[in-house]
Protein backbone atom coordinates (compact mmCIF):
# COMPACT_ATOMS: atom_id res chain seq x y z
CA UNK A 1 0.00 0.00 0.00
CA UNK A 2 1.28 3.20 -1.02
CA UNK A 3 2.36 5.82 2.11
CA UNK A 4 -0.09 8.78 1.45
CA UNK A 5 1.42 10.28 4.15
CA UNK A 6 -0.90 13.23 5.78
CA UNK A 7 -3.05 13.20 2.65
CA UNK A 8 -4.69 10.25 4.44
CA UNK A 9 -5.88 12.64 7.07
CA UNK A 10 -8.48 14.47 4.53
CA UNK A 11 -11.34 12.30 3.63
CA UNK A 12 -12.19 11.39 7.50
CA UNK A 13 -11.39 15.35 8.42
CA UNK A 14 -12.98 16.55 5.24
CA UNK A 15 -15.72 14.06 6.24
CA UNK A 16 -16.18 15.23 9.67
CA UNK A 17 -16.14 19.14 9.45
CA UNK A 18 -18.37 18.48 6.50
CA UNK A 19 -20.96 16.83 9.31
CA UNK A 20 -20.86 18.98 11.61
CA UNK A 21 -21.23 22.47 9.70
CA UNK A 22 -24.24 21.14 7.08
CA UNK A 23 -25.62 18.64 9.28
CA UNK A 24 -25.57 16.02 6.34
CA UNK A 25 -23.68 13.37 7.23
CA UNK A 26 -24.97 11.17 4.12
CA UNK A 27 -23.49 13.68 1.75
CA UNK A 28 -20.49 13.91 4.01
CA UNK A 29 -19.51 10.50 4.11
CA UNK A 30 -20.16 10.48 0.18
CA UNK A 31 -18.06 13.13 -0.13
CA UNK A 32 -14.78 11.61 2.25
CA UNK A 33 -15.18 8.70 -0.20
CA UNK A 34 -14.55 10.42 -3.58
CA UNK A 35 -11.85 12.58 -2.26
CA UNK A 36 -10.10 9.38 -1.04
CA UNK A 37 -10.24 8.29 -4.11
CA UNK A 38 -9.33 11.00 -5.95
CA UNK A 39 -6.18 11.15 -4.31
CA UNK A 40 -5.56 7.71 -4.79
CA UNK A 41 -5.64 8.24 -8.37
CA UNK A 42 -3.36 11.27 -7.82
CA UNK A 43 -5.80 14.15 -8.18
CA UNK A 44 -8.01 13.25 -11.15
CA UNK A 45 -11.23 14.08 -10.43
CA UNK A 46 -12.84 11.78 -13.70
CA UNK A 47 -11.18 8.46 -12.31
CA UNK A 48 -11.60 9.22 -8.66
CA UNK A 49 -15.14 9.81 -9.19
CA UNK A 50 -15.69 6.66 -11.12
CA UNK A 51 -13.53 4.97 -8.62
CA UNK A 52 -15.65 6.16 -5.89
CA UNK A 53 -18.46 4.89 -7.65
CA UNK A 54 -16.93 1.19 -7.95
CA UNK A 55 -16.18 1.53 -4.67
CA UNK A 56 -19.53 1.70 -3.46
CA UNK A 57 -20.56 -1.35 -5.53
CA UNK A 58 -17.71 -3.40 -3.95
CA UNK A 59 -19.13 -2.84 -0.92
CA UNK A 60 -22.01 -5.63 -1.57
CA UNK A 61 -19.15 -7.63 -2.86
CA UNK A 62 -18.87 -8.68 0.84
CA UNK A 63 -21.35 -10.98 1.87
CA UNK A 64 -21.24 -9.90 4.92
CA UNK A 65 -21.86 -6.51 4.05
CA UNK A 66 -24.85 -7.08 1.90
CA UNK A 67 -26.50 -9.27 4.75
CA UNK A 68 -25.78 -6.72 7.55
CA UNK A 69 -27.22 -4.08 4.98
CA UNK A 70 -30.69 -6.32 4.08
CA UNK A 71 -31.25 -7.09 7.93
CA UNK A 72 -31.55 -2.99 8.20
CA UNK A 73 -33.75 -2.93 5.38
CA UNK A 74 -36.11 -6.09 6.63
CA UNK A 75 -36.26 -5.34 10.17
CA UNK A 76 -37.97 -2.37 9.37
CA UNK A 77 -40.87 -4.92 8.08
CA UNK A 78 -41.24 -6.29 11.28
CA UNK A 79 -41.35 -3.03 13.10
CA UNK A 80 -44.10 -2.36 10.78
CA UNK A 81 -45.90 -5.84 10.87
CA UNK A 82 -45.79 -5.05 14.44
CA UNK A 83 -47.29 -2.16 14.64
CA UNK A 84 -50.12 -3.09 12.46
CA UNK A 85 -51.31 -6.17 14.15
CA UNK A 86 -52.02 -4.43 17.40
CA UNK A 87 -49.03 -5.64 18.86
CA UNK A 88 -47.63 -2.27 20.27
CA UNK A 89 -50.79 -1.33 21.78
CA UNK A 90 -52.04 -4.63 23.47
CA UNK A 91 -48.36 -4.01 25.21
CA UNK A 92 -49.39 -0.72 26.13
CA UNK A 93 -52.92 -2.11 27.27
CA UNK A 94 -51.55 -4.82 29.46
CA UNK A 95 -48.77 -2.37 31.24
CA UNK A 96 -51.81 0.15 31.70
CA UNK A 97 -53.56 -2.52 34.10
CA UNK A 98 -50.51 -2.85 35.71
CA UNK A 99 -50.33 1.23 36.15
CA UNK A 100 -53.99 1.37 37.43
CA UNK A 101 -52.61 -0.08 40.63
CA UNK A 102 -50.48 2.72 41.07
CA UNK A 103 -52.69 5.96 40.16
CA UNK A 104 -55.56 5.66 43.62
CA UNK A 105 -52.98 7.48 45.49
CA UNK A 106 -50.90 10.54 44.49
CA UNK A 107 -47.90 9.08 46.66
CA UNK A 108 -44.07 9.72 46.08
CA UNK A 109 -43.97 5.90 45.97
CA UNK A 110 -46.27 5.46 43.41
CA UNK A 111 -44.27 8.39 41.78
CA UNK A 112 -41.05 6.48 42.03
CA UNK A 113 -42.68 2.62 40.84
CA UNK A 114 -44.05 4.76 37.30
CA UNK A 115 -40.71 6.58 36.46
CA UNK A 116 -39.05 2.96 36.91
CA UNK A 117 -41.80 0.95 34.53
CA UNK A 118 -40.64 3.43 32.35
CA UNK A 119 -37.06 2.88 32.63
CA UNK A 120 -37.77 -0.51 32.57
CA UNK A 121 -40.05 -0.21 29.73
CA UNK A 122 -37.71 1.72 27.48
CA UNK A 123 -34.82 -0.95 28.30
CA UNK A 124 -37.20 -4.09 27.38
CA UNK A 125 -38.01 -2.25 23.78
CA UNK A 126 -34.18 -2.87 22.52
CA UNK A 127 -35.14 -3.74 19.50
CA UNK A 128 -35.41 0.12 18.09
CA UNK A 129 -34.56 3.02 19.50
CA UNK A 130 -37.07 5.14 18.05
CA UNK A 131 -40.17 2.47 18.87
CA UNK A 132 -38.84 2.30 22.25
CA UNK A 133 -39.23 6.27 23.06
CA UNK A 134 -42.25 6.61 21.10
CA UNK A 135 -43.48 3.25 23.27
CA UNK A 136 -42.38 5.05 26.46
CA UNK A 137 -43.86 8.21 25.72
CA UNK A 138 -47.69 7.04 24.47
CA UNK A 139 -47.77 4.95 27.58
CA UNK A 140 -46.58 6.77 30.09
CA UNK A 141 -47.88 10.38 29.40
CA UNK A 142 -51.05 10.47 30.71
CA UNK A 143 -49.96 8.53 33.93
CA UNK A 144 -47.08 10.68 34.30
CA UNK A 145 -49.76 13.71 34.01
CA UNK A 146 -51.83 12.47 36.52
CA UNK A 147 -48.94 11.26 39.23
CA UNK A 148 -47.62 15.45 38.81
CA UNK A 149 -44.49 14.08 37.15
CA UNK A 150 -43.00 16.90 34.35
CA UNK A 151 -42.85 15.98 31.16
CA UNK A 152 -39.16 16.88 31.19
CA UNK A 153 -38.53 14.09 33.19
CA UNK A 154 -40.41 11.45 31.05
CA UNK A 155 -38.53 12.92 27.90
CA UNK A 156 -35.44 12.29 29.90
CA UNK A 157 -36.20 8.27 31.63
CA UNK A 158 -37.39 7.83 27.43
CA UNK A 159 -33.98 9.32 25.55
CA UNK A 160 -31.83 7.38 28.72
CA UNK A 161 -33.63 4.06 28.42
CA UNK A 162 -33.86 3.89 24.69
CA UNK A 163 -29.85 4.31 23.19
CA UNK A 164 -28.63 2.90 25.81
CA UNK A 165 -30.24 -0.01 26.05
CA UNK A 166 -30.02 -0.68 22.14
CA UNK A 167 -26.29 -0.48 22.31
CA UNK A 168 -25.76 -2.45 25.07
CA UNK A 169 -28.19 -5.74 24.12
CA UNK A 170 -27.35 -5.10 20.65
CA UNK A 171 -29.71 -7.96 18.89
CA UNK A 172 -30.77 -5.58 16.79
CA UNK A 173 -29.89 -3.09 14.10
CA UNK A 174 -27.33 -1.46 16.18
CA UNK A 175 -25.43 -4.60 16.71
CA UNK A 176 -25.99 -5.47 13.03
CA UNK A 177 -24.15 -2.29 11.87
CA UNK A 178 -21.39 -2.55 14.35
CA UNK A 179 -20.70 -6.05 13.68
CA UNK A 180 -20.82 -4.52 9.67
CA UNK A 181 -18.06 -1.90 10.75
CA UNK A 182 -15.87 -4.62 12.56
CA UNK A 183 -15.93 -6.69 9.87
CA UNK A 184 -14.67 -3.91 7.70
CA UNK A 185 -12.16 -3.67 9.89
CA UNK A 186 -10.65 -7.45 9.37
CA UNK A 187 -12.11 -8.91 12.49
CA UNK A 188 -13.11 -12.47 11.86
CA UNK A 189 -15.34 -12.65 15.00
CA UNK A 190 -17.39 -9.87 15.16
CA UNK A 191 -20.12 -11.02 17.07
CA UNK A 192 -17.36 -11.97 20.27
CA UNK A 193 -15.43 -8.54 19.31
CA UNK A 194 -18.30 -6.59 20.48
CA UNK A 195 -19.44 -8.43 23.12
CA UNK A 196 -16.31 -7.84 24.87
CA UNK A 197 -15.97 -4.18 23.89
CA UNK A 198 -19.40 -3.79 25.61
CA UNK A 199 -17.96 -4.55 29.10
CA UNK A 200 -15.72 -1.12 28.28
CA UNK A 201 -18.72 1.18 27.20
CA UNK A 202 -19.29 3.10 29.83
CA UNK A 203 -21.21 5.62 29.26
CA UNK A 204 -24.57 3.93 28.39
CA UNK A 205 -23.91 1.92 31.54
CA UNK A 206 -23.65 4.94 33.60
CA UNK A 207 -26.57 7.01 31.92
CA UNK A 208 -28.91 3.63 32.92
CA UNK A 209 -27.31 3.52 35.95
CA UNK A 210 -27.64 6.81 36.86
CA UNK A 211 -31.15 7.31 35.52
CA UNK A 212 -32.40 4.70 38.35
CA UNK A 213 -30.70 6.68 41.24
CA UNK A 214 -32.43 9.64 40.29
CA UNK A 215 -35.78 7.97 40.44
CA UNK A 216 -35.00 5.66 43.70
CA UNK A 217 -33.23 8.83 45.27
CA UNK A 218 -36.16 11.09 44.48
CA UNK A 219 -32.79 13.87 44.07
CA UNK A 220 -32.96 15.86 40.87
CA UNK A 221 -30.35 18.52 40.06
CA UNK A 222 -29.74 21.43 37.59
CA UNK A 223 -32.51 22.48 35.27
CA UNK A 224 -35.05 19.38 36.04
CA UNK A 225 -35.04 20.95 40.10
CA UNK A 226 -37.56 23.46 38.84
CA UNK A 227 -39.57 21.79 36.31
CA UNK A 228 -40.25 19.03 39.07
CA UNK A 229 -40.88 22.19 41.89
CA UNK A 230 -43.10 23.95 38.71
CA UNK A 231 -45.13 20.91 38.57
CA UNK A 232 -45.56 20.10 42.24
CA UNK A 233 -46.45 23.55 43.35
CA UNK A 234 -48.44 25.15 40.47
CA UNK A 235 -49.58 21.83 38.33
CA UNK A 236 -48.29 23.20 35.38
CA UNK A 237 -46.75 20.04 33.34
CA UNK A 238 -44.77 22.49 30.82
CA UNK A 239 -43.68 26.12 31.00
CA UNK A 240 -45.32 29.04 30.00
CA UNK A 241 -43.21 29.53 27.13
CA UNK A 242 -42.76 26.47 25.88
CA UNK A 243 -43.57 24.91 22.77
CA UNK A 244 -44.40 21.36 23.50
CA UNK A 245 -43.67 18.86 20.25
CA UNK A 246 -46.72 17.13 20.49
CA UNK A 247 -47.38 13.62 19.07
CA UNK A 248 -51.04 11.91 19.21
CA UNK A 249 -49.85 8.74 17.66
CA UNK A 250 -47.61 5.91 19.00
CA UNK A 251 -46.09 5.41 14.67
CA UNK A 252 -47.27 6.24 11.87
CA UNK A 253 -48.84 2.50 11.30
CA UNK A 254 -51.98 2.16 13.19
CA UNK A 255 -53.81 -1.12 14.45
CA UNK A 256 -55.70 -3.11 11.58
CA UNK A 257 -59.69 -2.32 11.82
CA UNK A 258 -61.45 -4.56 14.11
CA UNK A 259 -58.60 -6.19 15.49
CA UNK A 260 -57.99 -6.68 19.09
CA UNK A 261 -54.40 -5.60 20.22
CA UNK A 262 -52.42 -8.44 22.45
CA UNK A 263 -49.19 -8.15 23.65
CA UNK A 264 -48.16 -11.00 22.40
CA UNK A 265 -48.09 -10.16 19.18
CA UNK A 266 -45.27 -8.01 19.68
CA UNK A 267 -43.65 -10.02 21.98
CA UNK A 268 -43.51 -13.51 20.33
CA UNK A 269 -41.79 -11.99 17.00
CA UNK A 270 -39.22 -9.61 19.23
CA UNK A 271 -38.41 -12.87 21.77
CA UNK A 272 -38.01 -15.08 18.11
CA UNK A 273 -36.00 -12.84 16.47
CA UNK A 274 -33.61 -12.13 20.33
CA UNK A 275 -33.27 -16.39 20.30
CA UNK A 276 -32.35 -16.88 16.91
CA UNK A 277 -29.36 -14.67 16.79
CA UNK A 278 -26.95 -16.77 19.42
CA UNK A 279 -28.76 -19.84 17.69
CA UNK A 280 -27.81 -19.04 14.45
CA UNK A 281 -24.49 -17.69 15.55
CA UNK A 282 -23.51 -21.35 16.94
CA UNK A 283 -24.59 -22.74 14.10
CA UNK A 284 -22.56 -20.90 11.60
CA UNK A 285 -19.47 -20.92 14.11
CA UNK A 286 -19.87 -24.91 15.02
CA UNK A 287 -17.80 -26.59 12.61
CA UNK A 288 -15.05 -24.15 13.52
CA UNK A 289 -15.27 -24.78 17.36
CA UNK A 290 -15.15 -28.71 16.73
CA UNK A 291 -11.81 -27.91 14.64
CA UNK A 292 -10.13 -25.94 17.06
CA UNK A 293 -11.32 -27.13 20.10
CA UNK A 294 -11.83 -31.11 19.24
CA UNK A 295 -11.38 -32.13 23.05
CA UNK A 296 -13.48 -29.30 24.97
CA UNK A 297 -16.99 -29.87 26.49
CA UNK A 298 -19.70 -29.39 24.76
CA UNK A 299 -20.46 -25.96 26.61
CA UNK A 300 -17.04 -24.48 25.89
CA UNK A 301 -17.54 -25.57 22.38
CA UNK A 302 -20.71 -23.62 22.07
CA UNK A 303 -19.57 -20.56 23.60
CA UNK A 304 -17.05 -20.52 21.14
CA UNK A 305 -18.84 -21.25 18.20
CA UNK A 306 -21.15 -18.04 18.90
CA UNK A 307 -17.65 -16.08 19.31
CA UNK A 308 -16.77 -17.43 15.79
CA UNK A 309 -20.13 -17.37 14.14
CA UNK A 310 -20.79 -15.41 11.45
CA UNK A 311 -23.12 -12.29 12.92
CA UNK A 312 -23.99 -10.77 9.44
CA UNK A 313 -25.71 -13.91 8.99
CA UNK A 314 -27.19 -14.49 12.43
CA UNK A 315 -29.06 -11.54 12.47
CA UNK A 316 -30.19 -11.50 9.13
CA UNK A 317 -31.35 -15.21 9.50
CA UNK A 318 -32.78 -13.91 12.69
CA UNK A 319 -35.07 -11.04 11.09
CA UNK A 320 -36.24 -12.86 8.48
CA UNK A 321 -37.21 -15.85 10.86
CA UNK A 322 -39.26 -13.72 12.60
CA UNK A 323 -40.67 -12.09 10.14
CA UNK A 324 -41.99 -15.13 8.73
CA UNK A 325 -43.28 -16.53 11.94
CA UNK A 326 -44.98 -13.07 12.26
CA UNK A 327 -46.49 -13.62 9.10
CA UNK A 328 -48.30 -16.99 10.20
CA UNK A 329 -49.32 -15.67 13.12
CA UNK A 330 -51.20 -12.76 11.91
CA UNK A 331 -52.13 -14.87 9.13
CA UNK A 332 -53.61 -17.60 11.67
CA UNK A 333 -55.55 -14.98 13.45
CA UNK A 334 -57.06 -13.35 10.51
CA UNK A 335 -55.50 -9.63 11.31
CA UNK A 336 -54.02 -9.22 7.75
CA UNK A 337 -53.93 -10.94 4.02
CA UNK A 338 -51.01 -12.06 1.83
CA UNK A 339 -51.51 -8.37 -0.48
CA UNK A 340 -51.12 -6.58 2.87
CA UNK A 341 -48.12 -8.79 4.34
CA UNK A 342 -46.34 -8.07 1.19
CA UNK A 343 -47.03 -4.23 0.95
CA UNK A 344 -46.10 -3.66 4.50
CA UNK A 345 -43.09 -5.41 3.81
CA UNK A 346 -42.26 -2.95 0.93
CA UNK A 347 -43.22 0.18 3.27
CA UNK A 348 -41.14 -1.65 6.02
CA UNK A 349 -38.02 -1.51 3.78
CA UNK A 350 -39.14 1.74 2.05
CA UNK A 351 -38.30 3.75 5.41
CA UNK A 352 -35.04 1.99 6.53
CA UNK A 353 -33.68 2.89 3.15
CA UNK A 354 -31.67 5.67 5.00
CA UNK A 355 -30.19 3.57 7.54
CA UNK A 356 -29.24 0.95 4.64
CA UNK A 357 -27.39 4.20 2.78
CA UNK A 358 -25.58 5.11 5.63
CA UNK A 359 -24.57 1.53 6.13
CA UNK A 360 -23.25 1.03 2.51
CA UNK A 361 -21.43 4.86 3.31
CA UNK A 362 -19.80 3.75 6.55
CA UNK A 363 -18.88 0.28 4.84
CA UNK A 364 -17.25 2.67 1.80
CA UNK A 365 -15.40 5.19 3.96
CA UNK A 366 -13.62 2.48 5.85
CA UNK A 367 -12.88 0.49 3.38
CA UNK A 368 -10.99 3.71 1.76
CA UNK A 369 -9.72 4.87 4.51
CA UNK A 370 -7.92 1.97 6.08
CA UNK A 371 -7.41 -0.38 2.62
CA UNK A 372 -6.17 2.12 0.27
CA UNK A 373 -5.02 5.14 2.56
CA UNK A 374 -3.60 3.77 5.66
CA UNK A 375 -5.56 6.62 7.74
CA UNK A 376 -4.92 5.08 10.91
CA UNK A 377 -1.87 3.77 10.56
CA UNK A 378 -0.68 7.55 9.84
CA UNK A 379 -2.05 8.57 12.72
CA UNK A 380 -0.24 5.83 15.17
CA UNK A 381 2.85 6.80 13.70
CA UNK A 382 1.85 10.95 14.32
CA UNK A 383 1.58 10.22 17.71
CA UNK A 384 3.02 7.48 19.14
CA UNK A 385 6.44 9.13 20.41
CA UNK A 386 4.08 11.42 22.72
CA UNK A 387 0.61 9.72 23.24
CA UNK A 388 0.68 6.92 25.66
CA UNK A 389 -1.35 3.90 24.05
CA UNK A 390 -3.27 4.02 26.93
CA UNK A 391 -4.66 7.23 26.35
CA UNK A 392 -6.17 6.27 22.93
CA UNK A 393 -9.54 5.22 24.36
CA UNK A 394 -9.75 8.72 26.44
CA UNK A 395 -8.34 10.69 22.97
CA UNK A 396 -11.37 8.46 20.94
CA UNK A 397 -14.04 9.24 23.54
CA UNK A 398 -14.00 12.77 23.09
CA UNK A 399 -13.47 13.14 19.71
CA UNK A 400 -16.48 10.63 19.05
CA UNK A 401 -18.56 12.83 21.91
CA UNK A 402 -17.93 16.51 19.81
CA UNK A 403 -18.51 14.94 16.21
CA UNK A 404 -21.89 12.98 18.00
CA UNK A 405 -23.00 15.97 19.31
CA UNK A 406 -22.02 18.14 16.19
CA UNK A 407 -23.72 16.30 14.19
CA UNK A 408 -27.01 14.72 15.95
CA UNK A 409 -26.08 11.13 14.88
CA UNK A 410 -24.30 7.89 17.01
CA UNK A 411 -24.49 6.08 13.72
CA UNK A 412 -22.99 8.10 11.28
CA UNK A 413 -20.23 8.69 14.40
CA UNK A 414 -19.71 4.90 14.31
CA UNK A 415 -19.19 4.81 10.94
CA UNK A 416 -16.22 7.75 10.68
CA UNK A 417 -14.58 6.89 14.10
CA UNK A 418 -14.06 3.14 14.09
CA UNK A 419 -12.11 3.21 10.74
CA UNK A 420 -9.97 5.57 12.54
CA UNK A 421 -10.19 4.46 16.38
CA UNK A 422 -9.03 0.55 15.16
CA UNK A 423 -6.23 0.37 13.18
CA UNK A 424 -4.86 3.34 15.28
CA UNK A 425 -5.61 1.19 18.33
CA UNK A 426 -3.86 -1.50 16.72
CA UNK A 427 -0.44 0.16 15.58
CA UNK A 428 0.34 1.66 18.68
CA UNK A 429 -0.57 -1.50 20.88
CA UNK A 430 -3.63 0.26 22.70
CA UNK A 431 -6.33 -2.04 23.95
CA UNK A 432 -8.74 -2.79 20.87
CA UNK A 433 -11.67 -3.72 22.94
CA UNK A 434 -11.92 -0.33 25.23
CA UNK A 435 -11.16 1.88 21.90
CA UNK A 436 -14.05 0.47 20.42
CA UNK A 437 -16.25 0.60 23.37
CA UNK A 438 -14.93 4.39 23.82
CA UNK A 439 -15.60 5.12 20.18
CA UNK A 440 -19.56 3.76 20.78
CA UNK A 441 -19.92 5.32 24.21
CA UNK A 442 -18.53 8.94 22.46
CA UNK A 443 -21.03 8.60 19.80
CA UNK A 444 -24.01 7.84 22.32
CA UNK A 445 -23.00 10.59 24.82
CA UNK A 446 -22.81 13.18 21.74
CA UNK A 447 -25.91 12.12 20.63
CA UNK A 448 -27.95 12.50 23.67
CA UNK A 449 -26.83 15.58 24.43
CA UNK A 450 -27.39 17.44 21.05
CA UNK A 451 -30.16 19.24 20.20
CA UNK A 452 -30.49 18.19 17.01
CA UNK A 453 -30.57 14.42 17.22
CA UNK A 454 -32.96 12.38 16.20
CA UNK A 455 -33.78 10.05 19.66
CA UNK A 456 -33.79 13.30 21.15
CA UNK A 457 -36.57 14.96 19.04
CA UNK A 458 -38.50 11.81 19.08
CA UNK A 459 -38.32 11.82 23.02
CA UNK A 460 -39.76 15.52 23.05
CA UNK A 461 -42.55 14.81 20.51
CA UNK A 462 -43.35 11.48 22.20
CA UNK A 463 -43.61 13.66 25.45
CA UNK A 464 -45.13 16.36 24.61
CA UNK A 465 -42.78 18.83 25.60
CA UNK A 466 -40.71 21.22 24.34
CA UNK A 467 -37.76 20.17 22.73
CA UNK A 468 -35.66 22.62 24.08
CA UNK A 469 -36.53 22.16 27.59
CA UNK A 470 -35.96 18.51 27.18
CA UNK A 471 -32.24 18.82 25.82
CA UNK A 472 -31.86 21.51 28.99
CA UNK A 473 -32.73 19.20 31.55
CA UNK A 474 -31.41 16.27 30.29
CA UNK A 475 -27.73 17.76 29.41
CA UNK A 476 -26.73 17.71 33.15
CA UNK A 477 -27.16 13.98 33.64
CA UNK A 478 -25.96 13.02 30.27
CA UNK A 479 -22.83 15.29 31.74
CA UNK A 480 -22.73 13.28 34.93
CA UNK A 481 -22.47 9.69 32.72
CA UNK A 482 -20.03 11.45 30.44
CA UNK A 483 -17.98 12.75 32.68
CA UNK A 484 -17.36 9.63 34.25
CA UNK A 485 -17.40 7.90 31.21
CA UNK A 486 -14.44 9.91 30.03
CA UNK A 487 -13.08 10.18 34.01
CA UNK A 488 -13.34 6.09 34.11
CA UNK A 489 -11.05 6.00 30.44
CA UNK A 490 -8.15 8.49 31.45
CA UNK A 491 -7.54 6.64 34.76
CA UNK A 492 -7.43 3.26 32.84
CA UNK A 493 -4.90 5.52 30.86
CA UNK A 494 -2.62 6.46 33.35
CA UNK A 495 -2.53 3.30 35.78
Amino acid sequence: MQDYGFLSLFPPLIAIVLAIRTKQVFISLLFGIWLGWVIINGGNILTGTFATVEALVRVFEDAGNTRTVMFAALVGALIIFIQRSGGVEGFILRVNRILQRYEQKQSGSNKVIVQFLAWLTGVLIFVESSISVLTVGALYRPVFDRLGISREKLAYIADSSSAPASILIPFNGWGAFIMGLLVAEGFSDPFATMFKAMAYNFYPILALILALVIIFSRKDFGPMVQAEKRVRETGKLLNDNSKPMVSDELTEVETAEGVTPKAFNMIIPILTMVLLMPVMLAYTGWETAIKDLPDASTGRQLFYAIGKGSGSTAVLIAVLGSTLLAMILYKAQGIMRFREMVELTLKGISGMMPLALLMMLAFAIGDVCKNHLGTGVYVAGVVEGWLSPGLVPFLIFLVGCFIAFSTGTSWGTFGIMIPIAVPMAQELDANVYVTIAAALGGGVFGDHCSPISDTSILSSMASATDHIDHVRTQLPYAMIAGGGAALIYLIMGLI
